[in-house]
């Protein structure tokens, strides 16, 4: 049996020995009239790129599309599903490895740790002095997480080790996990009013789109840091230079921006008090080949038919 026609970005070597010989793949076009578009049988989005109605018309062959990841905000998977065509994504593998990653910028950026690298490298560290590079005390503190859902029950898991109190805002409470976590429930308004750090765990939807801009940012406290690992869209990024720079919040850190990556101009690549990473929610080892192994199992079941384990469902 020849192999099945796949249409990807790039993907690793790794990515590519695990798929073996049952599929053929081919670079990623946008291009009506190309040949790849009309052959494909399976589409794989390994970083992200867009899939939309229009391209899903010009695939007639069509059976799946596979997302290496749990957020599906590039896939408009209503135009998938209305034409047929089941979305697969990877839930639940990543959530420990993302709420390491939030508690990692977190305490990063607390306790000045990339500033602190730079400046132990630089030709200024000629002694240890006590009074520089003073952070925020983790311990003892409120945290306030937007979207507690898998991962940020586990990020309120890993917090609860530092003794923090901990508040959360869903759409609705959650009476099952204030019992098993401990967390509190409140309004988006009074969670920024009385956390010292805030942390976005949210999904990217039309709710959440512009969730933190100016207003929100002006009910933080000064000192308070703000923790994005959901979507960058979900921070107004021009009402977040504004509160940086006039000091209406203390920091930021950042794994994740809009656009992605930023405009080497950006005014926020010039900012001391935000930290940046390139996306590494997930980036764990042991993560990452899980999500390979569970696309190439979305994958594989669509091209032949049956149903994903991991089917992304519509509202």
């Amino acid at each position: 049996m020849s192999p099945c026609p796949v249409m990807t970005d790039p993907l690793p070597q790794s990515f590519v020995d695990l798929l073996g010989d049952q599929v053929e793949l081919h670079p990623w076009t946008t291009d009506p009239e190309s040949d790849t578009l009309r052959r494909c049988r399976g589409i794989i989005c390994y970083s992200h790129p867009a899939v939309d109605g229009p391209l899903l018309d010009a695939m007639p062959e069509l059976r799946v599309v596979s997302n290496h990841g749990v957020g599906v905000d590039h896939i408009d998977v209503a135009a998938a599903v209305s034409r047929g065509i089941p979305v697969g994504n990877t839930p639940g593998c990543l959530d420990a490895s993302t709420a390491d990653m939030t508690l990692a910028l977190l305490l990063a950026a607390a306790r000045n740790v990339r500033i602190g690298d730079r400046y132990a490298r630089s030709p200024e560290f000629v002694h240890y002095d006590p009074s520089i590079l003073i952070g925020h005390e983790v311990t003892g503190s409120t945290l306030g997480i937007v979207g507690l859902g898998r991962i940020g029950r586990e990020v309120a898991r890993r917090a609860a080790a530092f003794n923090m109190r901990l508040l959360y805002h869903n759409r609705r409470p959650d009476p099952e996990a204030e019992a098993a976590l401990g967390v509190e429930y409140c309004s988006l308004e009074e969670l920024l009013r009385q956390s010292d750090f805030v942390s976005l765990n949210c999904p990217l939807t039309e709710e959440t789109t512009g969730l933190i801009s100016g207003p929100q940012l002006k009910l933080m406290r000064s000192s308070a840091l703000l923790i994005n690992m959901a979507r960058g869209p979900v921070v107004d990024h021009a009402a977040l230079v504004e509160a940086l720079t006039s000091g209406t919040i203390a920091g930021a850190a950042l794994d994740v921006t809009d656009p992605e990556p930023l405009p080497r101009d950006h005014p926020l690549l010039s900012l001391e008090n935000v930290l940046i990473t390139p996306h590494l929610g997930s980036a764990s080892d042991r993560t990452r080949r899980r999500m390979m192994e569970m696309t190439a199992e979305n994958l594989q079941a669509g091209l032949s038919g049956r149903a994903l384990p991991w089917q992304v469902m519509t509202n």
